[in-house]
């Protein structure tokens, strides 16, 4: 048996608990993970609440939150190749497993051994965050010198995609809000405080002619608010509201796959790209670490750290 923090039903906080799990056993395409760190992200509560039943809709409950997580390989399926027993690896729980936990499974294809230099706790950002905000670059395909939006910048993917933006030499404005701002400044960006009157229009004054792309990390009333900001012939980037095709945008097309993780460790190994990790929870405590996420109030990422 091994420790969780999951969920009865889909709803808010009052379904979710802790419990004990009967242990697992991975199966063909799967590693069985001992869990040293696990990302906490807005994903986890909007699965939680029900809205994203197209990846947990056919789970049985209770369902165990979380998507990505690092950790210890303890077993490994018959058909994974590239990994063994011993391995320090991070990858995404699309197996529906969950990674607030102890131990769980993981996809081996969406897999990958991690650089001994590489701590656990930041690698078990990469699956969600730091593949993300890879991905939206990738398909944004934008030459040095051209102007980003970051709408939602102070969170987990928008501290990565403004460091990996630089990284390739472009010009980035990020909206959050004023308690993020330091953390926005340190990474290069021009900082717009959402809270502070009309962000369109004080965006709209700091690039007249409208930005290159803009990628949003935010969704709804806000996505709508920034769409207007796309230059002509620019393109606009959801990663989490699929309203955006009808504003004339896409959603992020994600890269599951182990080649992906590798990339993101490889730039953080290399000093290009830090979490901006600034609050760690034992597992004991992860009901509170996803509510400082689902407040929307929490800066840079949060992670569970089992060492705690």
């Amino acid at each position: 048996m091994s420790k969780a923090l999951g969920y009865k039903a889909f709803g808010g906080v009052e379904v979710q608990g802790f419990f004990e799990r009967p242990d697992l056993t991975p199966g063909p395409s799967e590693v069985l993970v001992r869990v040293a760190a696990a990302g906490v992200n807005p994903l986890d509560h909007k699965l939680r609440s029900g809205h994203g039943t197209a990846l947990n809709g056919h789970l049985p409950f209770p369902q165990v939150l979380g998507m990505e997580a690092a950790g210890t390989v303890l077993a490994v399926g018959d058909d994974v190749t590239g990994l063994v027993v011993g391995d320090r690896v991070t990858g995404f729980a699309l197996t529906g497993a969950g990674t607030y936990a102890e131990t769980t499974l993981l996809l081996g294809e969406s897999t990958a051994r991690i650089p001994d230099a590489l701590p656990e706790v930041w690698a078990a950002t990469i699956p969600v965050a730091g593949t993300t905000a890879l991905d939206v670059l990738d398909q944004l395909d934008l030459p040095a010198g051209a102007s980003l939006l970051v709408n939602g910048i102070g969170g987990g993917v928008g501290i990565a995609l403004a460091q990996l933006a630089r990284d390739r030499g472009l010009v980035v404005t990020g909206t959050a809000g004023p308690a993020k701002r330091e953390l926005v400044a340190a990474t290069g960006a021009a900082f717009v405080d959402y809270t502070g009157g009309d962000v369109a229009e004080r965006l709209r004054a700091l690039a007249p002619g409208g930005f290159a792309a803009v990628a949003d990390n935010v969704g709804g009333e806000s996505l709508r608010a920034v769409a207007s900001l796309v230059a002509d012939g620019g393109a606009l980037v959801s990663v989490g509201d699929p309203s955006v095709t009808e504003l004339g945008g896409e959603m992020v097309r994600r890269r599951l796959d182990r080649a992906n993780l590798e990339r993101v460790a490889e730039l953080m190994t290399s000093g290009r790209l830090d979490p901006h990790i600034t609050e760690t929870f034992p597992l004991a405590r992860a009901d509170e670490a996803l509510a400082l996420v689902e407040s929307g109030h929490a800066t840079g990422k949060v992670v569970l750290d089992l060492s705690l």
